[in-house]
């Protein structure tokens, strides 16, 4: 399911709302745009959300993502979504391995034969750890690489058979070079334009890397990191823009596990990971796979489908 950059702009012009490359203070506008008319009813159909792919050309992960990829492909959806860390890794490298990385990446997508939108993870944004000896003058520090490799801002919305898709970008580098797990303060603003811009009733999906609500910090203890990056560091303040909506799920990655918090109408489902325990086998009892996610007239499950992968590393 793979699409140009062409053609996903082509494409997301005519049902979504999606900004150019770089243009995120566009985004919210432009999304507007798309969304100032009447909602549809509901429809049925299934898409699928895949997340942590980590691709790099060691423990045969390349191999593995071109596996979890077509079996993908085989599935009817009507088109993926990316959760995030589609490589493994862009902190703390230099130009020549970060390029490697994701042409690595773009080679093995084309097996998805269709649609598909792209989330911003971690491991996405190039070179912001000083190890990386990137300096924030390249013109593809940062987030920039990643929106240049998938052609458009790192948070958008868009609409299809009457329900809002959010794509929220939750990696905020820090003054110094390191992240957190944050939706920014612009951000908040857009996200509040761009919900007021649907009807209330419809079912609205938001797409997010780090997730907004889990148990994480129960299972494996609090982090011991500088900043958040374990979970979104200001969710009380997103989760407030989104009460006043129609919001039956987000979807999550970043953990590599399994997960599902229900609270009042919000199904928060955290999805295993394509490259499991970054491809050693499985995380926590968690196999490499993938989410489908089936909406019936404005109703959501998943199931989580494996794709066959056997690590060519022990579990650590």
């Amino acid at each position: 399911m793979s699409l140009s950059r062409r053609d996903f702009l082509k494409s997301a012009a005519a049902c979504a709302a999606v900004a150019l490359p770089g243009a995120t203070a566009l985004a919210g506008s432009i999304s507007s745009l798309a969304t100032l008319a009447a909602a549809a009813a509901p429809g049925s159909f299934d898409f699928i959300f895949f997340t942590d792919s980590h691709i790099q050309p060691e423990l045969d992960a390349a191999h593995g993502c071109d596996m979890c990829f077509g079996k993908i492909a085989g599935i009817e959806s009507d088109f993926a979504i990316n959760g995030g860390d589609h490589v493994f890794d862009t902190l703390a490298v230099g130009d020549t391995r970060a390029s490697m990385l994701f042409d690595l990446y773009d080679r093995t997508e084309h097996a998805l034969h269709g649609k598909i939108y792209h989330a911003i993870g971690n491991h996405d944004v190039f070179g912001i750890l000083t190890e990386s000896g990137v300096a924030p003058s390249d013109p593809l520090f940062g987030k920039k690489m990643y929106q240049d490799r998938v052609g458009h801002a790192t948070f958008y919305s868009f609409d299809h058979k009457g329900y809002h898709f959010v794509v929220l970008d939750s990696i905020q580098p820090t003054a110094d070079r390191q992240w957190e797990a944050r939706i920014d303060t612009a951000q908040l603003h857009w996200l509040s334009d761009d919900l007021t811009s649907i009807a209330q009733r419809t079912p609205v999906i938001v797409i997010v890397h780090v997730p907004l609500v889990t148990a994480i910090a129960s299972y494996a203890g609090a982090a011991s990191t500088k900043y958040n990056q374990l979970t979104i560091a200001n969710a009380s303040e997103v989760l407030t823009v989104l009460a006043n909506y129609n919001v039956i799920a987000v979807l999550q990655g970043h953990t590599h596990i399994n997960e599902l918090v229900r609270f009042k109408e919000t199904q928060f489902i955290t999805c295993g990971a394509v490259c499991g325990n970054w491809w050693r086998g499985p995380r926590w009892g968690f196999p490499e796979g993938f989410t489908v996610v089936s909406l019936r007239a404005g109703k959501l499950s998943t199931r989580y489908q494996t794709y066959g992968f056997h690590s060519v590393a022990p579990a650590a």
